[in-house]
């Protein structure tokens, strides 16, 4: 509690400025329901400027997305994962979030410097034949210089931004926050999942600071690729890579949106698109790890025919079970079978409560929207869309690895198309959906099932008397409890529990007054301005505490 009221302290400067911004942009009722209206002294006067008639006018997708815009880097990167989440947005908001971009004004190179040459043990103009203090690229996280090594190889540095850390720790610790206040205040929004959001945006930007883990990355898809000519990996120079800067083979190519220099090199586009779509499906059906962010900014096109990927901050990862589904998934379209697809979508809702009936429904609708459709027909993106609509209108929330991949498979569509109009994803997943299912049944693999199906049934019979004996040894104790879950009691017990801690701080609270106090007193130790260094102490956190408790006790207040 105490480490909790000195992040608030820490941090009340920026969550003003986070609430001044979406005030500003319209959301005030929401501020003030969660309670954190209360800390402006400026609030009155920001309702009353002159724009917030023309703002109000704009679509909520639009005002969000220019309040992330406003308020940085940690922001505009939780719009970019929030684009991802089609289940949860419908087409609009997912458009509005797509817009958001990381492109920012670069630091100076004499500003790295100081944390490279800590990692390096030298300055990298030292170590490298020659480096461009001028950036070719810049977002929020880090920025891409060119330079060369020792022997002539062009290379890529790619440093991260000094303190960034810090910036984006704090941000987290106020999305958290707010995740937890809209849980608790706005029953409307946990359909959104607000907590499991943030805590999957917090996991994914931290990976994203780790230079080091995106080389990771590049490392194990230049070994998928490896016996594939027709794509490249940038190789990664390990000697100088560290968590603050990765160096990357420097890849001369043609950028994937200049498709009029591709013409004008003369390659094959509708090659070009079938190579990026298998490379891409590869990832996603056989090897389970593929690039989660397959645009066009991220593709450069190569001679022969060749394509580069670059930029793997980002990737997904998918299970041996969930790539299995989505193979059912679309055999079940293929063959028309309803109940094959209800069973795959209701694997991936878990435990989340769902009309059956109701979905069933649905399902047979879109299947009957199909029905007179060649597969090879079938728009992938337009399928997915329909698919996770049915989702949202059953307030059913995907795993994040199925988001991360529809994203992916809308996008790759897309960059396809814009290479050839007549391309169609789904004839490009035919051949790797066959050979998935055709290896489900090999002997090996049959073998296998069954050999783990044998040992899953041994080990629950042998467990058996084990457990038994244990459930009778905790009868006689009295031990034995059954575990209820009561969601209408959740607020009233969320609200109990502030009770508590509110007690329990302000009995530390005097104590720590009385302590002090007592301290005061005594002679000898260490002083401070003349007065005794640990009854200051004391005094100074007794101050915080009493800080907290009176902003917990007014927030409450404006309920």
């Amino acid at each position: 509690m105490l480490l909790e009221t000195l992040n608030v302290v820490r941090d009340i400067s920026r969550l003003q400025e986070i609430t001044t911004v979406f005030i500003r942009y319209g959301w005030g009722d929401v501020a003030r329901r969660l309670g954190v209206i209360g800390v402006l002294e400026r609030a009155g006067r920001i309702l009353r400027w002159t724009e917030a008639e023309e703002i109000m006018r704009l679509e909520p997708a639009v005002r969000v997305r220019r309040a992330f815009e406003d308020l940085g880097p940690t922001f505009v990167k939780l719009g970019q994962v929030l684009a991802t989440r089609v289940d949860m947005f419908p087409p609009g908001w997912i458009s509005e979030f797509e817009k958001l971009q990381s492109d920012v004004p670069p630091v100076s190179f004499e500003t790295l410097l100081p944390e490279l040459i800590n990692v390096l043990g030298a300055s990298p103009l030292e170590i490298f034949n020659e480096v461009q203090t001028t950036p070719v690229a810049a977002a929020s996280i880090a920025q891409v210089h060119q330079a060369r090594l020792k022997d002539g190889t062009e290379v890529v540095l790619k440093i991260r931004r000094p303190d960034i850390e810090l910036k984006i720790e704090a941000d987290l610790r106020i999305l958290a926050h707010i995740a937890q206040l809209l849980e608790s205040e706005l029953p409307e929004s946990r359909r959104y999942q607000p907590v499991q959001v943030v805590a999957e945006f917090s996991r994914s930007l931290r990976h994203e600071l780790d230079l080091a883990r995106e080389a990771r990355n590049i490392d194990r898809f230049a070994h998928n690729f490896a016996a594939d000519e027709s794509v490249l990996i940038p190789k990664v120079y390990w000697e100088w890579t560290s968590t603050v800067m990765n160096v990357q083979q420097r890849i001369v190519g043609i950028p994937g949106n200049n498709l009029a220099a591709v013409d004008a090199a003369g390659l094959d586009r509708k090659l070009l698109a079938a190579r990026g779509a298998d490379a891409v499906l590869k990832m996603i059906l056989i090897d389970g790890y593929f690039h989660a962010d397959p645009h066009p900014g991220n593709v450069f096109y190569l001679p022969d025919n060749r394509l580069a990927m670059l930029d793997f901050g980002m990737v997904g990862r998918l299970t041996h079970e969930r790539r299995n589904q989505i193979v059912d998934l679309l055999a079940a379209l293929a063959r028309r079978n309803e109940q094959g697809m209800l069973d795959v979508l209701l694997e991936w809702t878990g435990d989340a409560s769902v009309d059956d009936s109701k979905l069933a429904a649905d399902v047979s609708d879109l299947v009957v929207n199909y029905e007179n459709v060649q597969l090879k027909d079938v728009r992938m993106s337009v399928l997915l869309q329909e698919i996770t609509l049915i989702m949202r209108e059953h307030s059913l929330a995907l795993p994040s690895d199925l988001t991360l991949l529809f994203k992916a498979l809308i996008t790759l569509e897309g960059l396809g198309r814009q290479l050839d109009p007549e391309f169609h994803l789904i004839s490009r997943l035919e051949p790797f959906v066959a050979r998935v299912i055709r290896e489900r049944y090999t002997p090996s693999a049959l073998l296998q099932r069954g050999w783990q199906d044998f040992n899953q049934l041994y080990a629950l019979v042998t467990g058996l008397p084990r457990d038994l004996g244990r459930l009778v040894r905790e009868i006689r104790r009295g031990k034995f409890r059954i575990d209820l879950d009561l969601k209408r009691l959740d607020h009233f017990g969320q609200q109990i529990d502030r009770s508590a801690n509110r007690l329990t701080m302000a009995i530390m609270t005097a104590s720590l007054v009385i302590g002090s106090s007592i301290v005061m007193t005594v002679e000898g130790g260490p002083t401070l301005f003349g007065l005794p260094l640990f009854g200051l102490l004391g005094f100074l956190l007794a101050f915080f505490n009493s800080i907290w408790i009176i902003l917990s006790i007014w927030r409450s207040n404006r309920h």
